[in-house]
């Protein structure tokens, strides 16, 4: 700071400015303040004395360097005897041994700083700080009762839960998770345990049936155990309980001694035969009596029975082996008490083969011979096959007919492979003479009784190549220019026929061409009109009927049939009625008449439209035909007197004059 003296009349300063320090002494006027305040911590439960839980800090606004005003001293006013704190440091340390958290869980502290080193005058204040403890294992699962019971029924299904047990843990979170196990009881190892994630349940689960008739009880014995272990702790972290198991006895199915029977029958077994048995029991204390059917869908054809006391199964229709070698029926048992209690079992019928088919040619047969064969030349190698399935396998034996042991033309030879060789004798075979030969062969299996059959091998002869190959069987193709081979032929045959279609088409294309085309004078336009406004056939139909008759039916002499169709049904011509008394209403009404009982006159169901006005008109006709003047001499200026229907017609009229006059 800068003073300077001036004096007051001359304002002149006396002396130079002076410069002075002025320093403010601090005095104790703040408290001290927990900024972050309040204080949350947490520390494992069951920690040694010392522990550190957390640090907590003040501020002071005051000097930290003049006198004591910004020195502050920590302590606990609330939360004693389980925390202390250092009074310097503000460190919170556990002060109580064996806090434990199932005991309480949370702890509320009040810390205080006070400055002036603590003394008296000093200011202070205040934070809280929760301290929470966190869970470790120290405890281990206990079950509520060391013994427990159940009532199982014995139709309980494999996998289904028979009850549940558990152990509680009266820590949280993983320290609390356990898991169940069978440790005796349970040497057929009937029974399993599983644990439930959410409950912490021990579920009680069938690994294999109950049978009350067998095992009335089981005795288990449970262990629970932590699934995390803290070896430092000592303690086992493990619990036992007795479960007792009681079977409770049910109305069961019957039970067939076997699951599947297997059963074998001969396919010529005579009607009522008795193929085989099966059994099954009521397994109940009480036994109840069984009665068996045959399930008809697994039998539609109605080929077996059963006895229904003592499930023996005959034989209702005959079998065969050829047909169906296996056959599959379910059989069910009923307890007479209880028709709901049923079972049900397979039996499968295997049906036994006996030799009841001939042997016979595998395939039909036809042989072709050359002319040029040769003496002992193969024509045809010949196999069998037999329906039969004998167990020592087939074999079979070939022989002619006795009234061919002597056939001049061929013979057989066995291959010893159940087939045989038929050879030609001679080389003098020819179609002229003979073209086909029939060679009956006899059959014969090794079955008891042996079964035989005829066949008949066809061996046509033939025209072949001087390699052998055959070119033609028939004797026509013998009688063939030499050198025109049967392709050629066909090649000309066909050139032949399209010639002709092509004939066909340009005749067809020619005539269509000279139909002369409908055309009509200028003084026709009006008659066109008519004659294309009738449906009868068509747009080109204008021979349907007479235009003129209908323009004047006086004109009228007969009968004039359709020509735009031939008619199945001929009408009789009818007779018109005099010149001078047509009645012009009764003789349109003939036409509809006929035309609707014409079958044979389209269209069918159609309008028919007539130009004829009618007698008497005061117009008279409209059209020009039959009318003595000309278009030149006539005057139309009287149809603009008839009203606004004929306005147009007569302006139509008056420009045709107006234009000729031009």
């Amino acid at each position: 700071m800068r003073l300077r003296e001036i004096f007051t009349d001359t304002d002149q300063p006396l002396e130079p400015p002076s410069e002075f320090i002025i320093k403010v002494q601090d005095i104790n006027d703040n408290p001290p303040q927990f900024v972050e305040g309040p204080y949350r911590a947490s520390v494992p439960e069951m920690s040694q004395v010392g522990t550190s839980v957390t640090r907590v800090t003040a501020t002071d606004a005051d000097d930290p360097v003049y006198g004591n005003s910004a020195k502050l001293v920590y302590s606990i006013l609330e939360g004693q005897p389980y925390f202390s704190i250092d009074p310097n440091t503000a460190i919170i340390k556990i002060a109580l041994h064996g806090m434990d958290r199932e005991m309480r869980e949370e702890y509320l502290v009040v810390i205080q700083a006070k400055d002036m080193g603590g003394h008296m005058g000093g200011l202070s204040g205040t934070t809280t700080v929760t301290v929470t403890l966190t869970d470790v294992n120290d405890n281990p699962p206990k079950f509520s009762k060391s013994k427990q019971n159940f009532v199982i029924p014995e139709e309980l299904g494999i996998g289904q839960p028979g009850g549940k047990v558990k152990a509680n843990d009266r820590d949280i979170g993983e320290n609390a998770k356990s898991t169940y196990n069978i440790i005796d009881g349970d040497e057929k190892d009937v029974f399993e345990i599983t644990t439930d994630a959410q409950t912490q349940e021990g579920i009680l689960r069938l690994k294999k049936p109950l049978n009350f008739e067998t095992k009335k009880s089981y005795t288990l014995k449970v262990e629970a155990a932590n699934i995390r272990f803290d070896p430092s702790s000592g303690a086992p972290f493990k619990d036992t309980a007795t479960v007792k198991i009681a079977v409770e006895d049910s109305d069961e199915p019957p039970v067939f001694s076997k699951p599947t029977f297997v059963l074998q029958v001969d396919e010529n077994a005579p009607i009522n035969t008795v193929i085989g048995t099966v059994t099954a029991r009521d397994p109940d204390v009480t036994g109840s009596l069984v009665r068996y059917f045959i399930d008809r869908h697994t039998d539609l054809e109605r080929q077996f029975n059963i006895n229904v006391d003592d499930g023996k199964i005959t034989l209702a229709k005959p079998l065969d082996r050829e047909t169906d070698m296996w056959h599959n029926i379910t059989v069910t048992a009923t307890e007479i008490r209880n028709h709901s209690q049923i079972s049900r079992a397979i039996v499968a019928i295997r049906v036994l083969d006996i030799n009841d088919n001939a042997p016979e040619f595998a395939t039909e047969y036809e042989a072709f011979l050359c002319e040029n064969g040769k003496p002992g030349q193969v024509i045809q190698t010949v196999s069998a096959v037999d329906k039969d399935d004998p167990i020592q396998g087939h074999y079979f034996e070939y022989r002619l007919i006795p009234e061919m042991l002597n056939n001049p033309n061929f013979t057989i030879k066995n291959n010893g492979d159940n087939s045989i060789s038929v050879l030609a004798k001679h080389d003098t075979f020819r179609r002229q003479k003979q073209e086909m030969y029939f060679l009956p062969i006899i059959v014969t299996d090794n079955g008891n009784p042996p079964m035989s059959s005829t066949n008949t091998l066809t061996i046509r002869v033939c025209g072949c190549s001087r390699e052998g190959i055959v070119q033609s069987c028939n004797v026509e193709a013998y009688v063939l220019p030499i050198g025109l081979s049967m392709g050629a032929l066909i090649a000309i045959l066909a050139c032949i026929i399209l010639l002709l279609v092509i004939v066909v088409l340009f005749v067809t294309l020619r005539r269509h061409k000279n139909k002369p085309l409908i055309i009509k004078d200028d003084e026709d336009v009006r008659e066109n009109i008519i004659r294309y406004d009738d449906e009868g056939g068509g747009e080109e139909d204008t021979e349907a009927f007479d235009i003129a008759t209908l323009q004047n039916p006086d004109g009228i002499n007969g009968y004039l049939p359709r020509k735009d169709i031939k008619p199945d049904l001929q009408f009789m011509p009818r007779q018109s009625g005099g010149p001078n008394g047509v009645d012009v209403d009764e003789f349109i009404n003939v036409r509809l008449h006929e035309a609707d009982n014409d079958p044979t006159a389209p269209p069918y169901d159609s309008i028919q439209i007539y130009g004829y006005e009618g007698r008497g008109s005061i117009a008279g006709s409209l059209s020009s035909l039959e009318t003595a003047s000309s278009d030149s001499d006539q005057n139309y200026d009287y149809l603009r007197e008839w009203g606004p229907r004929f306005r147009r017609l007569g302006e139509l009229y008056s420009v045709g004059e107006s234009d000729k006059e031009t």
